[in-house]
Order: C-alpha cells, then structure tokens, then sequence
C-alpha cells in the first residue's frame, strides 16, 4: 500500500472512530440512542469529546492531504488511545458503572487505534 492510500484509510478510520466516540459522549449525558444506554459519567463525556476531536483533526488533516496530515493522525490516534486506556483503567477501578457495551468499546476501539498506530510506525519505518 502506498503512502497516500494508507494516510486516506487512516484518515477515515480516524473519522469513524471520531463518530463512535461523538455517539459514546451523547451516551454518557444520558441520552439513550435507540436501544443504546449508558449510565451519566461526566468525566467519561468529558474524555470522549476530547477524543473525538483528536480524531476528526486527525482526520481532517489526513484526508486533506495537509502538510502536517502524518503528525496529525499520530497525534489523534495517540490521544484517542490514551483516552481508552485510561477508561478502561477508571472502569477496572470500580470508578464507573462497567456495562457490557462499555466493555466490548473499549476493547475494540484501543485494537483498533494500536492496529493504525501499528501501521504508522510500519510507515516511518520504511
């Protein structure tokens, strides 16, 4: 894969991502999204907005084909895991009510960000 179609596909992972993480802060206002519920965690909302917004930086510049699109998905995909893990530290803590979405999200969301992160260095590399 050359390193435009790389920077495209990571640039609209990042933009899904940064939609999933959009719909888990409406989440955790208590705003149910169909048959989907999460209990009201401010500081979860707090950190998924953050996140998000890493994300659709991040994939703004990459799908823009901005000068600063590689840094800027590095920086986005970064942060978003960050934000992951540290939701997935609180969780084990006992710092917020663990329900199964919650614990499926965070899984895949941080397999998936590793994954780009993985794909990034994998470029540098070369």
């Amino acid at each position: 894969m050359d390193d435009r179609a790389l920077r495209i596909a990571l640039g609209a992972v990042a933009a899904g991502i940064a939609l999933i993480f959009v719909l888990g802060a409406l989440l955790h206002t208590g705003v149910p999204l169909g048959p989907l519920r999460e209990p009201v965690i401010v500081p979860a909302t707090i950190a998924e907005t953050v996140c998000g917004l890493a994300l659709l930086a991040a994939a703004w510049g990459a799908l823009g084909g901005r000068a600063w699109a590689w840094r800027g998905l590095r920086a986005g995909y970064t942060v978003a895991l960050a934000g992951v893990l540290v939701g997935t530290l609180a969780l084990a803590l006992g710092r917020g009510e663990a329900t199964v979405l919650n614990t499926w999200y965070h899984g895949t969301v941080a397999t998936v960000l590793i994954a780009g992160l993985g794909a990034q260095l994998y470029r540098a590399r070369r």
